[in-house]
């Protein structure tokens, strides 16, 4: 992301943005349009992008989200985990919203608003549990949130994922629902399975990422990584997200015209979700007393969600053209838009905060 100015007013924010991230919901529609449009184009196009798979995804997808993931988590700066573990109540926060208050949200809204249509309940299940390590990063900068507060919990959750993914899928699509009487979902895959799934699709290019970063600082210098490796290697956070989006609609292209109702009711439940979380956080962070700053860094690591890592967990457990990877799908082109305009809202509320020191 680039940044034309340094304004930090509401006026400024498509301004700060490079062109490429300005018109972000733009390219993804279009992906949206050419994924469609191949997949009636090219018959047999499905069985071809799933001949090579690797642990049940398709290369194409695989090599997609490996891009995609990859650029976000080599900016972050692994050295500065002491400045949230220093601030117990920012950690703590951090720790209850994404990983007690998020996925029992996003259970209780799956089941609410879909408790006839098990796959996309169960997709929206997934989602709720792969906690933010990607996109947030931009949104919290354009918000004016706390840079270094936020790269830190991205990667708590990122090595949280890792840990606690595959417990919590297990406990709310199996155990929970067995506890309150309702349907349980059959899992054809266990949890060391899905673990594995995570450990590719997020383990490897967190390696890569932290590597880059240790290598790149010890040969070159920190100025020399973050201003000019890091913007070299940015966009393709965007191509592989893109690449990946056209490949999903290729392969969802017939759920999608044929169900355009059941993608709606997969929306409903993801915007219900966005606001309460995102208001949830700035709702701890104001009666924390965190300042705006950090404030804004917790409502946004809270609202948003590691939808690469729901698809891809979604795609190798129950494959590429099932329901749970269409509500994957539908995720990011929701949370887009949504948390474009949550930017500017938090803006607004900036007036509001006493802290409003700039501390970059």
């Amino acid at each position: 992301m680039s940044a034309t100015t340094d304004s930090r007013d509401g006026s400024a924010v498509v301004g700060r943005l490079s062109t490429l991230d300005r018109f972000l919901p733009v390219w993804i529609g279009v992906a949206m349009v050419v994924g469609l449009l191949l997949g009636r184009a090219v018959p047999g196009l499905d069985d071809a992008l799933s001949t090579i798979s690797v642990d049940g995804v398709s290369l194409p997808i695989a090599i997609g989200l490996l891009i995609m993931m990859y650029p976000v988590l080599a900016k972050v700066r692994y050295d500065r985990l002491d400045a949230v573990t220093g601030d117990r109540k920012l950690l703590l926060g951090s720790l209850a919203l994404n990983w007690v208050l998020g996925p029992a949200l996003m259970f209780a809204l799956a089941w609410l608003f879909l408790p006839d249509l098990p796959e996309y309940r169960t997709g929206l299940i997934i989602v709720g549990l792969a906690r933010c390590i990607a996109m947030v990063i931009i949104w919290n900068d354009l918000a004016c949130g706390d840079r270094e507060a936020a790269a830190v919990l991205v990667a708590i959750n990122s090595v949280f994922q890792v840990v606690m993914f595959a417990v919590l899928g297990w406990f709310y699509l199996s155990v929970l629902p067995g506890w309150l009487g309702l349907a349980q979902t059959e899992i054809s895959t266990s949890p060391w399975q899905i673990a594995k799934s995570v450990l590719i699709f997020l383990g490897i290019p967190l390696v890569a990422g932290f590597a880059s970063r240790f290598l790149g600082e010890r040969a070159r210098g920190r100025d020399w990584y973050e201003t000019t490796f890091v913007p070299r290697i940015g966009p393709w956070a965007l191509y592989g997200l893109l690449f990946t989006i056209v490949v999903l609609f290729a392969l969802q292209g017939d759920q999608i015209t044929s169900r355009p109702l059941d993608v709606v009711r997969i929306a409903l439940p993801l915007l219900v979700y966005f606001a309460v979380m995102w208001g949830g956080g700035y709702a701890f962070g104001a009666a924390m007393g965190l300042g705006y700053e950090r404030t804004t860094t917790l409502a946004f690591t809270a609202a948003g969600n590691n939808f690469e890592l729901a698809i891809a967990v979604a795609i190798a457990t129950y494959g590429a053209t099932s329901g749970q990877a269409l509500a994957g799908v539908v995720g990011p082109l929701i949370e887009v838009p949504v948390l474009v305009g949550l930017v500017y809202v938090s803006l607004a509320l900036r007036r509001r905060f006493a802290d409003t020191v700039d501390r970059r």
